[in-house]
């Protein structure tokens, strides 16, 4: 597949990515763990089909020491052992967050999320959740293909 095309090569949307990228930036300073962001945003790259964000999101968690194991089974996290009750509750904000038009995010899931992130982590999940589903979509509409990202070749985009 070749991308349709490069956003970088449009001077507005070039200029959105780095603000994107630069409010991404934010999150890094929440109380939320890196090991935990990475896999709530591979797992709703996963669910929009994104190659590209499949790919940053699996080699970050790993550079942040997330386990082959566990980023493996992200996918089939509900049929697994190797996530903490915190880590399965972000997951389904981040499924249900991703498929609002199947029924929204749940009461129950919410609470899940309520018992166990204080208010700026669930803020900072919200966040998260929209950020990332904002960035599938882009890539996938262009059709930016996975596979030669490397751990923080983006960082240069920061102011």
């Amino acid at each position: 597949m070749e991308p349709r095309f490069n956003l970088f090569d449009s001077p507005t949307a070039a200029k959105v990515a780095k603000r994107f990228y630069n409010v991404s930036l934010a999150l890094e300073d929440s109380t939320l763990p890196k090991t935990l962001r990475e896999l709530v945003e591979l797992r709703v790259s996963q669910i929009n089909g994104c190659g590209f964000c499949v790919d940053i999101h699996t080699k970050e968690a790993a550079a942040a020491g997330e386990s082959a194991l566990r980023l493996h089974l992200v996918a089939a996290w509900r049929h697994s052992t190797v996530f903490t009750e915190a880590e399965r509750a972000a997951l389904a904000l981040a499924e249900e967050g991703t498929r609002l038009g199947d029924h929204g995010v749940t009461d129950e899931t919410w609470a899940e999320v309520r018992k166990h992130f204080d208010d700026d982590e669930v803020g900072a999940l919200v966040c998260l959740i929209s950020l990332i589903n904002a960035a599938t979509r882009m890539n996938v509409i262009v059709h930016n293909a996975g596979g030669s990202y490397e751990p923080g070749m983006f960082a240069n985009m920061a102011n």
